[in-house]
């Protein structure tokens, strides 16, 4: 391929990213401002990180079980990650961020190849969730500066959860990209 080709492709991959991360701020907010019978959201650092990880979290599960799984080894350009690798890569970095955030061994957190099967790919995704949503529990507005242990260095507790949330919706956009590739409706546009 040329270059004008790979970059009249990056420039439409990285607009479809910045359309679905937009849109989807929008969405949450507009479905905030609803009137209703619903209690207002609890404000404060915490509280927000929660509210954007389950809208993410909900997307990402929601797109795993839309992909047939026939199609978890589809990627739209020979040089990109697959769709199964990009759910193996947000396993990766939850078991990572959130279990260093929850003080987890890394060892007993463990990732399927990308070229498994889609029920061992979601079920370890699911665990990864489970993982975040401990710590996103554990989260408070009196934690958040507390340094912990990520890898080789220290991080703050807030840094680890903003970076997962920012990181979620990343790789969701990628997600919804390739889902809207193969003809499916992304979770975050459904009526």
């Amino acid at each position: 391929m040329n270059r004008t080709v790979l970059n009249a492709k990056s420039v439409l991959l990285s607009l479809s990213f910045l359309t679905v991360t937009v849109f989807g701020a929008v969405a949450r907010a507009q479905h905030m401002d609803t009137p209703g019978p619903t209690a207002q959201p609890t404000p404060g650092p915490a509280a927000e990180a929660r509210r954007n990880y389950e809208g993410v979290k909900k997307n990402i599960l929601a797109s795993a079980e839309k992909m047939p799984a026939a199609d978890f080894a589809y990627k739209p350009e020979p040089d990109v990650r697959t769709f199964a690798r990009v759910l193996t890569h947000i396993t990766e970095a939850q078991f990572h961020s959130c279990g260093a955030f929850n003080g987890t061994d890394q060892a007993t957190l463990k990732v399927p190849d990308q070229t498994a099967g889609k029920e061992a790919i979601v079920a370890a995704l699911k665990l990864s969730f489970a993982e975040c949503d401990k710590a996103y529990a554990a989260f408070t507005d009196a934690n958040l500066a507390e340094l912990v242990q990520a890898g080789p260095a220290k991080r703050s507790r807030i840094g680890l959860l903003w970076g997962t949330n920012s990181h979620d919706n990343e790789q969701y956009a990628t997600l919804a990209l390739y889902l809207r590739l193969k003809g499916i409706v992304p979770p975050s546009t459904e009526k």
